[in-house]
């Protein structure tokens, strides 16, 4: 038994556990943002864009502190390659909101419901919405860790 604890003292402090911590944290806090902008402009792209940036800030700021444990100097640098790696994922995360929720609805909304698409209620556009959300977070997040660990984050403290 306390090995099983010390080994999951280990994990608990490594940075793959760390990572998926806050990215999980960071995938909440784009979700939250997406939906609530989806509720005021209910677009996919628009919602994305916004979330985008916010959870783009937030997955930073946690990334350099908690995650990969970087030196004070050179943040901002880290900052410029961090954002412009995650307009990679922004475009995945754009391409998939735009085929999936404004163009072919029907592909998730087939498994939802048998209304025809040109009947979808705003109900079932925020379910498609949604299951798109989680799908390509999903996704972003496997190659957001690559990412960073391969290009941006390389000045421990």
């Amino acid at each position: 038994m306390e090995k099983f604890i010390s080994l999951c003292k280990q994990f608990i402090k490594s940075e793959v556990f760390k990572y998926l911590f806050f990215g999980v944290l960071t995938t909440l806090v784009y979700m939250v943002v997406r939906l609530l902008i989806f509720e005021v402009i209910p677009n996919g792209t628009v919602s994305v864009v916004i979330a985008n940036i916010t959870a783009v800030l937030f997955a930073f700021f946690t990334n350099d502190r908690f995650v990969f444990n970087q030196a004070s100097a050179g943040w901002f640098g880290r900052l410029i390659k961090f954002t412009l790696a995650r307009l990679s994922t922004l475009a995945l995360d754009l391409v998939m909101a735009y085929l999936l929720v404004d163009t072919f609805p029907g592909i998730i909304g087939q498994f939802l419901t048998s209304t025809p698409v040109a009947q979808y209620t705003a109900e079932i556009k925020e379910s498609v919405n949604g299951i798109e959300t989680l799908m390509s977070q999903i996704l972003i997040m496997a190659v957001n860790y690559l990412i960073s660990k391969l290009f941006v984050f390389k000045d421990k403290k």
